[in-house]
């Protein structure tokens, strides 16, 4: 049985670990001989951490029997991405430049994973700053998609969705500013949450500067896994508290304690603002019917313009990078990454001005309040991640990419973040081979709406397994 360990949940690994019926040594054996069997060809994982994983595992086996558990993942093996600091490892973010930047100490989101006694088995892909959709870069190479490499990964948590879809690891540890966690969870087909803004912790010490406001604002961290019970204890665990990050508000029972039941749900499936693709549609549809027949209100609601908040986030996020990361990404900088930060930001107006950017700033007030308003009545939105299939990988680089097209086929995802809303990628309709799913969004902490209803998607779905690599050919 052992050997099939890597097959189980987060939470099934737990309580099994948490009763005795096998060790959290057994589990994270299991799960590094899954990623030694089949990571070299998906290179989703960039840092393998085989001895410490192993004295990770002997020590909550050591504590389980002293004092029991420390937390919902006690024992469990998961994965975190390369941008999250690890002391004593490097934070490379996917830039050559950054190969040898050493963490002083755990961030926010390893320290909350060790304190709870999860074991990390190794450090996932990214894209070079972490900032496309597309998981590739100088340094670590490309990140395949285990159903089909001939699809994107997605990202920039690619290297995420891929292992925790291929069964290495339970669950898969992303961050959020655009999309980065629910795109590459639509493209692995699994389940990806972004949380709320401020309810997980998210302080790096290898940063040398603070972020800029928007990002501040806007970049979220958050689980991607095969399971909803998986997504809400990996949140759970990841939001304890870390007074280093100044933004980190209490979570309280929100990842806990069930307290909605069904209630009113929007669907979107279609749009004039952007190409939709037929098969999105139909999950969307699919997605409203599942939760019709779990006892929730479904009607037809076009809510506020997903295309004019992606507008504002073209607007604040890419004149934020133009004074700050944006010059990082041009001194050291992938070709695909510069090419990337061109398609974000060409052709978007310049605010360099005090008057500007509180003008700007303003605008947010009146979006959000749009949504806020739209949620009083329809606490729920079902609607695309993207409003394509999961696109050829690297298709944000090809020659010919028409900038417009792709900025609203990923007006779902993206326009959302700098207004902090949170959003679930559940995957509705998805088989192996073929991924797919769609978009859960709520008011700014109804997280848990969100996750009752991805549960309820769930018991309609069935389970999701992990995924056997299909290989180039």
């Amino acid at each position: 049985m052992s050997d099939d360990l890597w097959r189980l949940s987060a939470a099934d690994l737990a309580r099994g670990i948490a009763a005795g019926h096998f060790t959290s040594l057994e589990a994270t054996e299991s799960a590094l001989a899954r990623m030694d069997a089949v990571n070299q060809p998906l290179n989703a994982v960039v840092d393998t951490l085989h001895e410490d994983a192993r004295a990770a595992a002997k020590a909550a086996d050591a504590t389980l029997r002293r004092t029991g558990p420390l937390g919902p993942l006690h024992g469990v093996p998961v994965t975190v991405k390369i941008n999250a600091d690890y002391g004593g490892r490097a934070t490379t973010n996917g830039v050559v430049a950054y190969k040898d930047m050493i963490a002083p100490e755990d961030g926010s989101v390893v320290r909350n994973l060790k304190a709870g006694g999860a074991v990390i088995i190794g450090r996932t892909n990214t894209p070079c700053y972490s900032m496309r959709g597309f998981t590739s870069n100088d340094l670590h190479g490309q990140t395949l998609n285990p159903h089909d490499p001939a699809i994107t990964a997605g990202g920039s948590s690619g290297g995420a969705g891929a292992a925790t879809a291929a069964g290495i690891g339970a669950m898969g540890h992303g961050n959020d500013i655009g999309g980065s966690v629910r795109h590459p969870a639509f493209c692995n087909g699994i389940y990806g949450l972004r949380p709320t803004a401020g309810l997980v912790p998210a302080f790096n010490p290898s940063q040398v500067a603070e972020r800029f406001i928007v990002s501040q604002m806007a970049a979220v961290q958050g689980p991607l896994a095969r399971s909803m019970e998986d997504i809400w204890i990996s949140t759970q665990a990841m939001s304890g508290h870390d007074p280093r990050d100044i933004w980190q508000i209490p979570a309280g029972d929100t990842f806990r304690t069930p307290e909605h039941g069904p209630c009113k749900v929007a669907i979107h499936a279609e749009t004039d603002e952007g190409p939709v693709d037929p098969e999105v549609s139909a999950a969307i549809r699919q997605a409203g019917e599942m939760l019709a027949d779990a006892g929730y209100e479904v009607v037809e609601v076009t809510p506020p313009s997903l295309w004019e908040a992606m507008e504002f986030w073209l607007l604040s996020l890419g004149n934020e990078m133009r004074a700050g990361l944006g010059l990082l990404m041009e001194e050291h900088g992938d070709w695909k990454m510069k090419l990337s930060y061109k398609v974000l930001t060409d052709g978007i107006p310049e605010v360099d001005t005090r008057d500007g950017f509180l003008k700007m700033y303003a605008r947010r007030s009146e979006l959000l309040r749009k949504w806020q308003m739209f949620f009083e009545d329809c606490p729920l939105l079902v609607t695309a991640v993207t409003w394509t299939k999961p696109m050829p990988a690297e298709h944000d680089v090809t020659p010919d990419l028409d900038y417009d097209w792709f900025r609203r086929a990923t007006a779902p995802m993206s326009g959302t973040p700098t207004l902090g809303l949170p959003g679930l990628s559940v995957p509705v309709n998805t088989r192996p081979g073929r991924p797919m799913g769609v978009q859960l969004l709520a008011g700014r902490h109804q997280d848990q709406r969100l996750l009752q209803a991805g549960v309820a998607l769930e018991r309609a779905i069935g389970q999701i397994l992990p995924v056997d690599p299909v290989l180039p050919s």
